[in-house]
């Protein structure tokens, strides 16, 4: 068998990350012309901000060279506004904290099951919990947005009761495909660091796959991992609260990092034609 280049494997791993993205494009009626601007935008961003000679201010001209778009191009995808991502990215943590905290925090819950809480109060009230787990952000601004996802609900008493126990959004199709670009971005730069660096310094990167299990296994396998992928999810999340400045100040340590663990589930079926 011949060997494959580098250069033959990453055209073929491109090809296939693509597809699904592709797939999610055409749903949303976004033409191969804009992606291909945006994908000139992501060019020019990362050799701006990654690719520069040490000691040298990165210039139009070497940008031109790495990404092999002409100068004038550059120029004008340098100059264009910076997206909104920081601050949407934010208000989906802050969210995501404020429910974690609602499920693991005795304050607001018994062994995993969250109270139903009233809107007011210096103990097991929604107000509390959002002043503890969510910074400054406004507490009916916080209530309004898990009300907008589905995430709650209110009780004809008042009281606010818990529906998931992910900031998963289930109404908003934008929140769902800014999750598509934030966790996919997190899956692809693990992949690249494991690819650069030695093996004793990769970061975990496993999956567990089968290609001849029936429907009725491949249903309760989805039951099975929703569970124990959410308890281990949980069971992280309490460690790392722990160490998280912005919930527990008193943690000790040097430097800022962002740190976290994925989990998904796949499933394709092999005996039908697309």
């Amino acid at each position: 068998m011949p060997k494959v280049k580098p250069s033959q494997a990453l055209s073929t791993a491109t090809l296939t990350l693509l597809r699904p993205l592709v797939r999610i494009l055409l749903r949303n009626n976004v033409s191969h012309q804009t992606f291909t601007e945006l994908a000139k935008q992501a060019y020019v961003e990362v050799a701006q901000r990654e690719f520069g000679l040490p000691g040298k201010k990165q210039t139009t001209s070497r940008i031109a060279i790495l990404t092999g778009l002409t100068r004038k191009e550059v120029q004008r995808l340098l100059a264009a506004p910076a997206g909104a991502e920081q601050g949407t990215t934010e208000e989906y943590h802050r969210a995501a904290r404020v429910i974690t905290g609602w499920v693991r925090d005795p304050d607001f819950g018994e062994k995993g099951h969250p109270f139903p809480l009233r809107m007011e109060g210096k103990r097991a009230s929604f107000s509390e919990l959002v002043k503890r787990y969510s910074g400054d952000i406004p507490v009916r601004a916080m209530l309004d947005e898990l009300l907008r996802v589905g995430a709650v609900k209110q009780l004809k008493d008042g009281r606010i009761c818990l529906l998931s126990r992910g900031y998963i959004p289930q109404k908003d199709p934008v929140e769902k495909l800014h999750i598509l670009g934030t966790d996919t971005a997190d899956l692809i730069a693990t992949i690249d660091h494991n690819i650069h660096q030695s093996p004793s310094k990769a970061r975990i990167q496993r999956k567990v796959m089968y290609d001849n299990v029936p429907v009725e296994a491949a249903q309760s396998f989805r039951i099975l991992a929703e569970a124990q992928g959410q308890a281990l999810l949980e069971s992280l999340d309490q460690w790392l609260s722990h160490r998280d400045r912005d919930v527990n100040p008193a943690s000790k340590g040097t430097g800022r990092v962002r740190v976290g663990l994925g989990v998904y589930h796949f499933e394709e079926r092999l005996d039908h034609k697309p």
